[in-house]
């Protein structure tokens, strides 16, 4: 078989002291951090989508990176080599998982029925070249959002054929993720919104969304799919008003509709970023709702205003995002690098110092995770803060035993409340870098 990347060893370990660019300063697959292994702890998986495919094109310039693995894109050769790379790519660098869209995995053909057929010879090639490999799925999705046809979105489309569409879509790929033992299935909804409601009926859009949702839960189910669905909220780009806007809106979504027994979050940093939260906020609403499921290890520009899809580096930010995992005891999905080289980082070798990066960057996220965690003041002063509701006022606030008219008077008896009491930010923060910089 081809070799696509002669010039990259297979990537080891060697420690925060080593200049090797092929080589791990801070992942060690095997290393226990918190009573598990980091492999166990960082399912990494590889997005397709980027890795084999984005090229470096953008709204004003051709691609930069060659792609095309020695083949003609746009054929089943190409997408054929995209698999021999992407197998390659993962061994060489320990990853066990990749995420797919349909679009992704082949080139989508005139004929909805020639795209199935050749999905299912694509399905057949991935698990030729993954058997005898720890190479898995991690989850599946389906591209409804490029397409012409999807101007007005998928499930939000003014088109009741376009919505059929869309189900054969989500079908063909509850189908192949099955089939490659995919642990979850993905609705980003890219343009299930709106532009103006001059035009738009929200109620009815918003219905037909759900109904999408639920035929494909049981379809899922009918097929034997046992694993997660996921939304991943978004708030803007490319549509103005997205429905999936972040995870406190995509979760009151998901119990409106009566779907949030079969769906989780899956969150992306940027997406973050995009709706005015911080990573750890959406981490956090997800998981005290009982549905942080997945995560696009990503990161965005906070100087430009759309979705850069950088790989983290920003140890801060992935030590506060695996302070939240570890709290929730972990994931039902994995951390998918959702994120691709910047235009001029053309070359193969670029790829793979990416995922280094990004690797290095949630293992050294995790370790001081755990250290925080363990050191045990970070909890400690939250402890303090809310330590008044104790108090036999503050209990039966927190049982709901106190009328109004009791708290009320307890209010006047007082008279005046003292102040609460510091929230200590600048000392919190201070013991934060004391971790990290240890």
């Amino acid at each position: 078989m081809t070799e696509f990347f002669k010039n990259v060893p297979v990537i080891k370990y060697e420690g925060p002291e080593s200049t090797n660019p092929f080589a791990f300063k801070y992942y060690d697959a095997e290393k226990v951090v918190a009573g598990k292994k980091m492999k166990e702890h960082l399912p990494f998986a590889m997005a397709w989508w980027h890795n084999l495919g984005a090229n470096g094109v953008d709204m004003f310039g051709v691609g930069t990176a060659d792609k095309s693995f020695g083949a003609t894109p746009g054929t089943m050769e190409h997408a054929k080599a995209k698999v021999d790379a992407g197998v390659e790519f993962m061994k060489k660098l320990g990853i066990e998982y990749y995420c797919f869209h349909d679009v992704d995995l082949v080139p989508e053909a005139d004929d909805i029925n020639e795209t199935n057929r050749r999905l299912d010879e694509i399905s057949d090639y991935i698990l030729e070249k993954t058997k005898g490999t720890n190479i898995k799925c991690l989850w599946g999705t389906a591209n409804m959002f490029g397409n012409p046809r999807f101007m007005n979105g998928a499930g939000s489309t003014s088109s009741a054929d376009v919505y059929c569409f869309a189900a054969a879509q989500v079908k063909k790929a509850l189908d192949i993720t099955v089939k490659l033992g995919g642990r979850g299935y993905v609705f980003w909804g890219g343009r299930e919104g709106y532009e103006t409601l001059l035009n738009t009926d929200v109620k009815f859009e918003q219905e037909n969304i759900a109904n999408l949702m639920h035929l494909a839960v049981d379809y899922g189910r009918s097929i034997g799919f046992k694993g997660d669905f996921y939304i991943e909220p978004k708030p803007k780009e490319p549509m103005k008003h997205q429905y999936d806007f972040d995870a406190a809106t995509a979760i009151g979504f998901l119990r409106q509709y009566g779907l949030d027994k079969d769906f989780k979050m899956n969150i992306e940093a940027n997406h973050a970023t995009l709706a005015g939260h911080t990573f750890q906020h959406e981490l956090r609403i997800s998981a005290i709702n009982g549905m942080l499921g997945s995560i696009d290890a990503n990161q965005g520009d906070m100087l430009l205003g759309w979705d850069t899809d950088e790989f983290p580096y920003d140890v801060y930010g992935a030590t506060y995002a695996m302070m939240e995992v570890l709290k929730a005891g972990g994931l039902t999905g994995g951390f998918n690098f959702d994120a691709k080289n910047r235009r001029p980082s053309n070359t193969p070798e670029d790829m793979f110092y990416a995922f280094i990066l990004g690797m290095d960057t949630f293992a050294l996220g995790l370790e001081k995770a755990a250290a925080l965690i363990e050191d045990g003041r970070l909890e400690e002063n939250i402890k303090k803060r809310y330590e008044s509701f104790n108090s036999e006022i503050g209990q039966k606030i927190r049982n709901h035993s106190a009328s109004l008219e009791e708290l009320a008077a307890h209010a006047c008896e007082l008279k005046k409340p003292e102040l609460p009491v510091s929230g200590r930010q600048e000392y919190l923060q201070s013991v934060v870098n004391s971790v990290l910089f240890k």
